[in-house]
Protein backbone atom coordinates (compact mmCIF):
# COMPACT_ATOMS: atom_id res chain seq x y z
CA UNK A 1 0.00 0.00 0.00
CA UNK A 2 2.52 2.61 -1.07
CA UNK A 3 1.51 5.99 -0.68
CA UNK A 4 0.71 7.92 -4.12
CA UNK A 5 2.01 11.45 -4.95
CA UNK A 6 -1.80 12.54 -3.93
CA UNK A 7 -1.45 10.72 -0.68
CA UNK A 8 1.68 12.74 -0.02
CA UNK A 9 -0.31 16.23 -0.85
CA UNK A 10 -2.92 15.33 1.06
CA UNK A 11 -0.85 14.63 4.43
CA UNK A 12 1.19 17.95 3.88
CA UNK A 13 -1.97 20.15 2.98
CA UNK A 14 -3.47 18.44 6.34
CA UNK A 15 -0.03 19.04 8.51
CA UNK A 16 -0.10 23.01 7.04
CA UNK A 17 -3.59 23.15 8.28
CA UNK A 18 -2.98 21.39 11.47
CA UNK A 19 0.21 24.06 12.38
CA UNK A 20 0.20 24.58 15.71
CA UNK A 21 -2.38 22.67 16.78
CA UNK A 22 -0.93 19.42 16.68
CA UNK A 23 0.24 19.00 19.84
CA UNK A 24 -3.55 19.59 20.82
CA UNK A 25 -4.60 16.81 18.72
CA UNK A 26 -1.82 14.55 19.57
CA UNK A 27 -2.74 14.86 23.33
CA UNK A 28 -6.46 14.81 22.77
CA UNK A 29 -5.74 10.93 20.62
CA UNK A 30 -3.23 10.07 23.81
CA UNK A 31 -6.14 10.70 25.96
CA UNK A 32 -8.42 8.98 23.51
CA UNK A 33 -6.03 5.66 23.74
CA UNK A 34 -5.83 5.54 27.33
CA UNK A 35 -9.22 6.01 27.80
CA UNK A 36 -10.42 3.37 24.82
CA UNK A 37 -7.79 1.27 25.21
CA UNK A 38 -6.56 1.11 29.05
CA UNK A 39 -3.88 -1.89 29.22
CA UNK A 40 -1.77 1.03 26.64
CA UNK A 41 -1.37 2.58 30.08
CA UNK A 42 0.98 -0.04 31.14
CA UNK A 43 3.82 1.58 29.29
CA UNK A 44 3.38 5.18 30.99
CA UNK A 45 3.77 4.33 34.66
CA UNK A 46 5.53 6.77 36.01
CA UNK A 47 3.23 9.36 34.26
CA UNK A 48 -0.03 11.07 35.84
CA UNK A 49 -2.88 10.15 32.71
CA UNK A 50 -5.49 12.07 33.91
CA UNK A 51 -6.95 14.13 31.27
CA UNK A 52 -4.83 17.42 30.78
CA UNK A 53 -2.24 17.03 32.90
CA UNK A 54 0.71 17.99 31.83
CA UNK A 55 2.92 14.81 31.42
CA UNK A 56 0.06 13.78 29.01
CA UNK A 57 0.59 17.06 27.15
CA UNK A 58 4.32 16.35 26.97
CA UNK A 59 3.63 12.81 25.72
CA UNK A 60 1.37 14.46 23.19
CA UNK A 61 4.24 17.11 21.94
CA UNK A 62 6.60 14.29 21.64
CA UNK A 63 3.89 12.37 19.53
CA UNK A 64 3.28 15.52 17.82
CA UNK A 65 6.75 16.06 17.16
CA UNK A 66 7.61 12.22 15.60
CA UNK A 67 4.18 12.65 13.15
CA UNK A 68 5.49 15.91 11.95
CA UNK A 69 9.26 15.04 11.58
CA UNK A 70 7.40 12.13 9.51
CA UNK A 71 4.91 14.10 7.62
CA UNK A 72 8.13 16.53 6.58
CA UNK A 73 10.37 13.25 4.94
CA UNK A 74 7.40 10.92 3.39
CA UNK A 75 9.94 9.60 0.76
CA UNK A 76 12.31 8.15 4.05
CA UNK A 77 10.24 7.37 6.56
CA UNK A 78 12.48 4.52 7.94
CA UNK A 79 15.54 6.75 7.99
CA UNK A 80 13.69 9.61 9.56
CA UNK A 81 12.21 7.45 12.28
CA UNK A 82 15.29 5.26 12.89
CA UNK A 83 16.07 6.60 16.34
CA UNK A 84 12.39 6.41 17.80
CA UNK A 85 12.30 3.11 16.08
CA UNK A 86 15.52 1.66 18.13
CA UNK A 87 13.78 3.61 21.13
CA UNK A 88 10.97 1.97 21.19
CA UNK A 89 12.19 -1.37 20.13
CA UNK A 90 15.08 -1.88 22.77
CA UNK A 91 14.58 0.67 25.05
CA UNK A 92 10.58 0.93 25.76
CA UNK A 93 9.75 -2.84 24.19
CA UNK A 94 6.55 -0.98 22.94
CA UNK A 95 4.11 -3.96 21.46
CA UNK A 96 3.48 -2.88 17.91
CA UNK A 97 -0.35 -3.34 17.74
CA UNK A 98 0.18 0.09 20.34
CA UNK A 99 1.00 2.04 17.33
CA UNK A 100 -2.55 0.64 15.68
CA UNK A 101 -4.45 1.60 18.51
CA UNK A 102 -3.28 4.77 18.53
CA UNK A 103 -3.46 5.64 14.58
CA UNK A 104 -6.93 4.89 15.29
CA UNK A 105 -7.31 7.54 17.74
CA UNK A 106 -5.58 10.13 15.93
CA UNK A 107 -7.98 9.26 12.81
CA UNK A 108 -10.92 9.62 15.10
CA UNK A 109 -9.51 13.15 17.09
CA UNK A 110 -8.55 14.51 13.40
CA UNK A 111 -12.24 13.61 11.44
CA UNK A 112 -13.48 15.19 15.40
CA UNK A 113 -11.81 18.52 14.58
CA UNK A 114 -11.92 18.70 10.37
CA UNK A 115 -15.57 17.02 9.33
CA UNK A 116 -16.01 19.00 6.70
CA UNK A 117 -12.63 18.22 5.15
CA UNK A 118 -12.27 14.57 6.47
CA UNK A 119 -13.18 13.12 2.79
CA UNK A 120 -12.87 8.82 2.52
CA UNK A 121 -10.16 10.26 0.14
CA UNK A 122 -8.16 11.91 2.53
CA UNK A 123 -9.41 9.39 5.54
CA UNK A 124 -7.53 6.72 3.21
CA UNK A 125 -4.24 8.62 2.63
CA UNK A 126 -4.05 9.40 6.56
CA UNK A 127 -5.13 5.67 7.01
CA UNK A 128 -1.98 5.19 4.91
CA UNK A 129 0.82 7.79 5.80
CA UNK A 130 0.25 6.49 9.53
CA UNK A 131 0.34 2.79 8.64
CA UNK A 132 3.62 3.79 7.38
CA UNK A 133 4.68 5.65 10.20
CA UNK A 134 3.70 2.53 12.49
CA UNK A 135 5.61 0.03 10.19
CA UNK A 136 8.95 2.31 10.57
CA UNK A 137 8.61 2.88 14.21
CA UNK A 138 8.01 -1.49 14.34
CA UNK A 139 10.44 -2.23 12.24
CA UNK A 140 13.15 -2.92 14.78
CA UNK A 141 11.03 -4.48 17.38
CA UNK A 142 11.79 -8.44 17.88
Amino acid sequence: MAMSATDKGAVRALWRKLGSNVDVYATEALERLFVSFPTTKTYFPHLDLSPSSAQVKAQGKKVADALTLAADHLDDLPGALSALSDLHAHKLRVDPINFKLLNHCLLVTFARHYPGDFSPALHGSLDKFLSHVTSALASKCR
